[in-house]
């Protein structure tokens, strides 16, 4: 007897995860992952060892790839009507860009530096070293992409141009421009990103302790990103948003706790460089420096402060990241779960750091 329980033909088809599948590299799901301890495979369209990592909170719109160039190596060049944001794990080498007008920019990036190839530009990866393999991270909007068209010619094949997404030339070379707004929505538009240590941020009080910050456009795309800083002894106020936004750790070393309202476990992911992890849509987190330097963590997801595209993005460009007590997303520190700060105390005990939170914390 059939089944009939299940129709015939296509049925709950997920376009991404069978294009991701039929890739043949390794992938990975976890709530946070050391993206410089996965392993790796051949990835065939990639010319070089590659993973997919599927964090927890990727949502619907967003996944990482990883991939390691070996030493003196490079990748096919590739280009597709998705948008990407790359993150330099470890490693020195240098891109090829090659605008809709087959004018080619190229520049060179190391560790901690991001870029964003714009869109459906041809573009080329190079390891520089001849004995050092190179890892890079990035975080693309490809399963909005594909199981919006599902149809890998259209995503891969595609001769479109966008010759406006493509910016200045300063913006290939590591320069770009300030784009004042307000506190915590500041704008540096660029391409490339050097080193996401050395950059100018600007100080961001409402978050919490003395922290800094600023919104990344890259290549006038869709997706967000933005660069933040917690100083030595401190942490961030909890907040919650959508799904999506990939938290990858630049510098540093701490943890995130994180809990949904009314919940009384706390999940905990620890990081230092080369970690990633999303939060799950509408689920508080709050994030905690315990070492003995600065940390700086970039965070990718998708709708930019330019480009919101989600009703979740316009709610939080338009000011719903505030106390949770006036309709907000964010809890203000007097009314904090008192473990958390408990919690804190102890764990920068444990590394002899001297807590700075008194100011903040009554």
């Amino acid at each position: 007897m059939p089944d009939h329980s299940v129709p015939a033909g296509k049925f709950m088809v997920n376009p991404y995860l069978d294009w991701s599948e039929g890739e043949g590299v390794p992938i990975f799901e976890d709530f946070g992952l050391d993206l410089l301890a996965l392993e790796t495979g051949p990835w065939d369209r990639y010319g070089v060892d590659g993973a997919i990592a599927h964090v927890k909170g990727r949502g619907d719109f967003m996944t990482v790839f990883v991939l390691e160039i070996p030493p003196g190596g490079k990748t096919i060049p590739q280009k597709h009507i998705f948008e990407e944001a790359c993150f330099v794990l470890s490693g020195h080498g240098s891109a090829l860009v090659e605008d809709h007008a087959g004018q080619a920019h190229t520049f060179e990036w190391g560790p901690n530096s991001v870029f964003a190839p714009p869109l459906n530009c041809r573009t080329q990866f190079f390891n520089g070293s001849g004995t050092e393999p190179v890892r890079i991270a990035i975080s693309s909007n490809l399963p909005a992409v594909l199981n919006l068209f599902h149809s890998e010619s259209f995503v891969f094949e595609n001769p479109c141009a966008f010759p406006e997404r493509e910016g200045d030339e300063k913006h290939f070379t590591g320069d770009g421009d300030f784009v004042p707004v307000r506190q915590g929505k500041h704008m540096w538009e660029t391409n490339f990103v050097p080193d996401t240590v050395d950059l100018k941020l600007e100080k961001w009080a409402a978050r919490g302790a003395g922290g800094s910050h600023i919104q990344l456009i890259l290549a006038d795309g869709i997706l967000h990103a933005h660069v933040s800083e917690m100083p030595v002894g401190t942490y961030k106020k909890a907040h919650r948003h959508g799904p999506d936004v990939h938290v990858y750790c630049i510098s540093g070393e701490g943890y995130s706790l994180l809990w949904y309202e009314g919940e009384e476990e706390l999940t905990r992911v620890d990081w230092n460089h080369g970690w990633v992890f999303a939060p799950p849509d509408m689920m508080f987190h709050q994030h905690f420096n315990t070492g003995a330097d600065p940390v700086r963590y970039l965070a990718i997801g998708h709708g930019s402060v330019r480009y919101p595209f989600t009703e979740n993005m316009w709610n939080i460009y338009q000011g719903i990241d505030v106390d949770v007590k006036h309709g907000g997303r964010q809890i203000e520190y007097e009314d904090q779960d008192p473990r958390i700060h408990d919690i804190f105390l102890q764990e920068t005990a444990k590394y002899g750091v001297t807590p700075k939170m008194d100011e903040f914390v009554k």
